[in-house]
């Protein structure tokens, strides 16, 4: 007898999984190693203890950025009303996938395996990984209740090779600054997300009834946007190498934050014809500030600097789902689930071009601001490490061809993506499944549903039998 569809559904699935995690293991085993002395001499007795005090003093950051990723972006997706299982459990799933998957290749990136190297894999990367995945959990809610959990891990395996290649690009390469990463995350995950979504689109999605939420399923999402909002600063600021960058990368961040929400309820009372609050922009918009000002965190904008940034990008994001999603949907046939285009992607955008500008303008800042933050500002010919002889305003270009390299390969690389999962072996969700948890799921109740089903028809045929 044939396999059923359903087993070699599931027999495809866990192979797929289980071959992956045994390469991880393999890869690590021949490639990876803790970070010891050779990396960190002074935590290991050759000199003062105060870097093995500062790693394991970011540990309480690093488990911010934890919560966000496995409780606020998996809680925050939860608004769909038959999918929630999916939206905090396959998000754990692909987390646990990409971390590891983002160790093995930031390590072959940075380290020189050629030459017998073993990348390091330490608390102090713990963070980044998180950071890696985040990228991909972004891109996850344009494409929401589209795709299957196979579907996801393959958009997650490739996603996390471009963009940290695309990272390296920026960072290494092109000396730019992006301390929260709205550019090399944010907006790179939500690009990408949304060309996926564009490839992927069908009629069926549009008119789908499952795909709009209910009262308790907001309220859902709402513990999201209440974790990722707490936490935001930690994102944006609790790896700066400097006290007084990191200080003010959380004063900032925060600051952006209050003034998102604020701007974001006001807007969202201010396009409702009634005057009400729409649900949908709370839950999103409102953390859109913390998404604007994570390219500039660090940088000395002032406290009214930061308002402003949080002010605008509430506002954007606000009119965004209002205008702009329906428009997307119906012009550009491109999807969005959550709306990452108006979370991640214009305030990201917004990010970037601020970055350009704030980094053109560093020539007035102080000193200590300048060499913790564009050293390359400096005169090669200066003690300062990093030097490159730029000026402020070549700095500013290079802080804007990233953005715009950033975009290039989030847009491509997410169409040929798009492409990949097309192909008929992912175990796409057929037109009745989509948004819809039963079809990965077992759903509490669903026997006694089917038990009642099946007795009501016996029930009925003893009837018709006996005249009845």
């Amino acid at each position: 007898m044939a396999p059923s569809l359903a087993s070699l559904r599931r027999i495809k699935f866990s192979t797929f999984v289980l071959v992956l995690q045994i390469t991880f293991i393999i890869v690590i085993a021949f490639f990876g190693r803790y970070s010891d002395n050779e990396s960190y001499p002074e935590i290991y007795g050759h000199g003062s203890e105060r870097k093995g005090h500062e790693n394991y003093a970011k540990y309480p950051n690093f488990m911010d950025v934890n919560g966000m990723i496995f409780v606020g972006f998996g809680f925050l997706m939860t608004f769909l009303k038959d999918y929630g299982f999916s939206s905090v459990g396959v998000n754990l799933l692909v987390s646990a996938v990409c971390i590891q998957w983002a160790a093995i290749v930031k390590g072959f990136i940075h380290a020189d395996i050629l030459a017998g190297e073993k990348f390091h894999i330490g608390v102090e990367q713990m963070v980044t990984y998180d950071f890696a995945t985040a990228t991909v959990l972004i891109s996850f809610g344009a494409v929401l209740g589209k795709t299957s959990p196979i579907q996801l891990l393959v958009m997650g395996i490739i996603e996390i090779l471009l963009a940290q290649l695309n990272e390296y690009v920026g960072v290494d390469l092109l000396h730019v600054r992006d301390i929260g990463e709205s550019m090399f995350i944010h907006m790179f995950g939500a690009y990408f997300g949304l060309a996926v979504a564009r490839v992927l689109y069908t009629e069926d999605i549009e008119t789908s009834k499952k795909g709009c939420s209910v009262y308790q399923s907001d309220i859902f999402a709402m513990i999201g946007t209440v974790f990722l909002w707490i936490y935001w600063p930690s994102f944006n600021g609790g790896f700066a190498e400097d006290q007084q960058q990191r200080d003010r990368a959380y004063l900032n961040t925060f600051l952006s934050l209050c003034a998102c929400t604020a701007m974001t309820f006001a807007v969202s009372a201010a396009v409702d014809k009634k005057g009400r609050f729409d649900m949908v922009h709370v839950q999103n918009s409102s953390v859109a500030g913390g998404v604007v000002v994570g390219a500039t965190a660090n940088m000395p904008m002032q406290p009214f600097g930061a308002l402003i940034f949080g002010a605008v990008a509430g506002t954007i994001s606000v009119l965004g789902y209002k205008f702009l999603t329906p428009r997307m949907a119906k012009y550009l046939k491109i999807h969005d689930t959550c709306g990452v285009h108006n979370l991640h992607g214009m305030p990201g955008l917004l990010a970037a071009i601020g970055s350009a500008v704030l980094a053109a303008m560093s020539e007035n800042w102080s000193i200590h601001d300048r060499e913790a933050i564009f050293p390359e500002t400096f005169d090669q010919n200066s003690t300062v490490p990093g030097a490159l002889g730029r000026t402020a305003g070549e700095q500013g270009g290079y802080q804007f061809l990233a953005a715009v390299i950033t975009l290039g390969i989030a847009i491509g690389g997410g169409v040929f993506t798009g492409l990949i999962l097309r192909l008929p072996i992912w175990n796409a969700p057929s037109e009745d499944r989509l948004f819809d948890d039963s079809n990965n799921w077992e759903i509490p109740g669903e026997h006694e549903h089917d038990t009642h089903s099946t007795n009501h028809v016996k029930d009925t045929t003893i009837q018709m039998d006996s005249g009845l």
